[in-house]
């Protein structure tokens, strides 16, 4: 196998969202997409107080995409207009393909706001394909127990898979356009070797601990655009958490507004006229 080499680095600058510290690596200087990779806000790592507003995040709309959403710490509360409705705590994943469109609200739970805690969670903006913008819209609520986990280099590495499959093993998201995703954990000295199909974009993010990939650094809080390959070669010599995804490239046009993401400028007026109408529904 060809190990993929880093091409360039690309730091989560600070953006904050009222008291709710942010960062965001994607988009940025220099890099618009991961295609079909769009988007990705760090939020904390942070200490909330008793009596606190909780996450500002209430009900707004979404089409033509999915949003990919890692609680690490603290827990939050989402509900949609498709009738899903679930509380998800640390180490589980939210995945939402809002599709044709729908109204959701990510939002602390009552318990969270009334005794404070620590909080850092990532979402992720995954693009869909021209042929799936308007799919019927979709919901996976997922606690950490329900991840399946592979233990690499004799237990120093985990592997948690969301969506699609290594070593035999399926992540319980089947993401209609075939994305690969996982969160790795990583022991200090923890090193591991991962297939990545040649031709595939690949999505790296070093969240807690700075990483070598084939041998070169990959510093905590910096995303990394690599080159192509069929594996990626990982280490932590101090330990840490990444993301990790792979997909093939769309190569569609993008266009976005706010929290529509679709391939015309015509499709997005369409979007807003629809929700303006009620067609996403109500919470």
């Amino acid at each position: 196998m060809t190990d993929r080499a880093i091409l360039s680095l690309h730091q989560a600058l600070r953006d904050d969202i009222g008291d709710l510290t942010t960062r965001r690596p994607l988009p940025g200087p220099g890099l618009d997409q991961v295609d079909p990779f769009l988007f990705l806000n760090h939020h904390g790592p942070q200490s909330y107080p008793p009596g606190n507003h909780g996450l500002p995040f209430g009900p707004h709309p979404h089409r033509g995409f999915e949003t990919v959403t890692f609680i690490l710490e603290g827990e939050l509360a989402h509900l949609d207009s498709g009738g899903h409705e679930s509380i998800i705590r640390a180490g589980g994943v939210q995945w939402m393909t809002a599709g044709a469109g729908l109204v959701h609200a990510e939002v602390s739970p009552e318990a969270f706001k009334r005794q404070g805690g620590a909080l850092e969670i990532l979402q992720l903006w995954v693009n869909l394909p021209a042929r799936l913008k308007m799919t019927p819209p979709r919901y996976t609520g997922l606690q950490q127990a329900d991840l399946p986990t592979l233990n690499r280099d004799e237990g120093r590495v985990r592997v948690e898979l969301v969506a699609g499959e290594l070593d035999g093993q399926a992540g319980p998201v089947a993401s209609p356009s075939g994305i690969f995703m996982a969160v790795l954990r990583f022991a200090p000295g923890g090193a591991l070797r991962l297939p990545v199909p040649p031709g595939a974009n690949v999505f790296l993010y070093a969240v807690r601990g700075a990483l070598q990939v084939g041998g070169q650094a990959l510093p905590e809080w910096h995303l990394a655009r690599l080159g192509d390959g069929d594996a990626v070669s990982l280490a932590a010599p101090e330990g840490g958490l990444a993301l990790f995804g792979h997909a093939m490239p769309f190569g569609e046009p993008v266009v976005s507004h706010g929290p529509f993401v679709m391939n015309t400028r015509e499709e997005i007026l369409a979007a807003i006229r629809d929700y303006q109408a009620g067609r996403f529904g109500s919470l």
